[in-house]
């Protein structure tokens, strides 16, 4: 039996400072983006699901206090998760703290004909700086551009360049990777120099403005597969165009 893709959704935003506006338009973001959805169970310490009758208003307290605690739709036939944590500064761009806010959900029809509304949705409602969504099986190839090795540098798979580590990126508003779909805020698009008419064509027929200004910038048609040559190609392609991403464009 084939196991199910997954669709990881992470997006990089300003740490939360008592302000739980932007917990609950993260997760309404999300619930928009796919009809029928409702995140109003919380998984126990002892890993069961509890009902959450009053749901913004405990997301609320716990934004109070800094926390974005994880939610679920509580269905384990199509689980869709999404929580928060904050990346300390001393782990941070620019030395600011972050937060990161990471979805889970199933990689169905459903899923990714709404893909992009989905990042759009979570992204903007954390005003996030950048963020990407991408099948668990390129994630993880990607996630090797930054896990150091014990000999030391990262080793990346499939010839996929190395990049630097996110505390010695200089700014938060560069994203750190690219991903099947990415969300570039109005500043990280200016950061990157994104869009140039003349050298970005090819990206702008599957790239679209958001509400706020940013981009949501979709690298392949179908869900990125590195197992096939022309996704590759289409990754490689992107990082060349834009070496500012994972701080490669400085010492």
């Amino acid at each position: 039996m084939t196991t199910q893709s997954t669709l990881i959704l992470i997006v990089y935003a300003p740490a939360l400072v008592g302000d739980g506006k932007r917990t609950l338009a993260t997760i309404h973001g999300l619930e928009r983006a796919l009809p029928g959805l409702r995140l109003e169970w919380r998984v126990t310490e002892r890993r069961r699901l509890a009902a959450l009758p009053k749901r913004d208003e405990w997301l609320a307290e716990s934004a109070a206090r800094g926390k974005f605690p994880l939610v679920c739709n509580g269905d384990e036939g199509f689980p869709v998760t999404i929580s928060g944590l904050t990346r300390p500064a001393s782990q941070s761009p620019g030395g600011q703290p972050l937060l990161d806010v990471h979805a889970k959900m199933p990689l169905d029809a459903t899923v990714i004909a709404a893909a992009g509304v989905v990042l759009e949705g979570v992204a903007e409602g954390a005003r996030a700086f950048w963020g990407r969504a991408t099948p668990d099986g390129a994630a993880l190839d990607i996630a090797y551009q930054t896990a150091p090795t014990l000999e030391g540098p990262p080793s990346p798979r499939r010839g996929l360049p190395a990049l630097k580590l996110f505390q010695h990126i200089r700014s938060p508003e560069i994203p750190y990777y690219l991903g099947w779909l990415n969300y570039w805020s109005a500043a990280a698009a200016k950061a990157i120099g994104f869009p140039d008419p003349a050298r970005d064509a090819e990206l702008l027929k599957r790239a679209r403005r958001t509400a706020s200004g940013g981009w949501i910038v979709q690298l392949t048609n179908a869900p990125l597969d590195l197992d096939n040559p022309a996704h590759l190609d289409a990754l490689k392609r992107a990082y060349e165009r834009f070496p500012q991403i994972g701080g490669r464009d400085s010492p």
